[in-house]
C-alpha cells in the first residue's frame, strides 16, 4: 500500500490508459472523458495533492468534461458522419462534381471525379455533354460513372441509371 500512496500517479496513468483503451473499443466519449479527469488526479497526485484532493480534482474534471466537452465532441461526429468524407471506394464519388475531359454520350466518354479520371457514360434520356462540362455522379458501376449534366438535373427529371 505503501508503493501505492508513493506513486499514485502512476496508478492515474495506469486507469487513463485502460480508459483510452476502452474507449478506442466503444467510441463514444465517455471513456475518453472519464480518461481525462484520471489525468486530472495525475496531475494533482504529482503536484503532492493528498489521495482524497486527487479524487475529487479527477470527478470535478470528468463531470465537467461529460457535461461540456462530450455533447459537442458527439454532435461534430454525427455531423461528420453524414458527409461523404467517411465513405471509401467507388460509393464515395456518388453525388460529386466531376469535370468532362473527353465528351460524355449515352455510349461512353471521360470525367475528373476528385482528381481521378474515370470512364463514363450519361444516364438515359441527357444530352452529350462537351469538354469542359460539369455533370454529376449519379452512380458507379463497376468502372464506369454514370453521370448526368446539371441541366438535366434540374429540368425535374429525376436521374435513373439500368
Amino acid at each position: 500500500m505503501d508503493w501505492l500512496s508513493d506513486n499514485a500517479w502512476a496508478a492515474w496513468l495506469g486507469l487513463a490508459l485502460v480508459l483510452g483503451v476502452v474507449e478506442a473499443a466503444t467510441v463514444d466519449f465517455i471513456f475518453l472523458m472519464l480518461a481525462g479527469g484520471a489525468l486530472a488526479g495525475l496531475g494533482a497526485a504529482a503536484l503532492g495533492a493528498p489521495f482524497p484532493a486527487q479524487v475529487i480534482a479527477a470527478a470535478v474534471v470528468s463531470i465537467g468534461l461529460l457535461v461540456v466537452v462530450r455533447p459537442m465532441a458527439k454532435r461534430r461526429l454525427e455531423d461528420s458522419n453524414h458527409s461523404r468524407s467517411f465513405l471509401v471506394g467507388p460509393q464515395a464519388y456518388v453525388g460529386r462534381d466531376a469535370e468532362v475531359l473527353a465528351e460524355v454520350t449515352l455510349a461512353g466518354g471521360r470525367v475528373r471525379v476528385a482528381g481521378e479520371d474515370w470512364t463514363a457514360r450519361l444516364v438515359e434520356g441527357a444530352l452529350p455533354v462537351g469538354v469542359g462540362g460539369r455533370v454529376q455522379v449519379i452512380a458507379i458501376e463497376g468502372a464506369t460513372a454514370v453521370v448526368a449534366p446539371y441541366s438535366h438535373l434540374q429540368d425535374g427529371s429525376a436521374p435513373h441509371t439500368e
